[in-house]
């Protein structure tokens, strides 16, 4: 199946906040979006975590 599962967390306070899917065979990298952080109150990146 190339859909995996990933985490996302907060670069600011570090919580894992999110979690969505990535094509791994079209993103190898780490995933990156810029997302609404409820812990800082505003938006921030969030980064894939392992």
């Amino acid at each position: 199946m190339p859909r995996e599962l990933v985490t996302l967390a907060c670069t600011e306070c570090k919580r894992r906040n999110y979690t969505t899917t990535k094509n791994k065979r079209l993103t190898p990298d780490r995933l990156e979006i810029k997302k609404y952080c409820r812990f800082e109150k505003k938006h921030t990146m969030h980064k894939e975590t392992r």
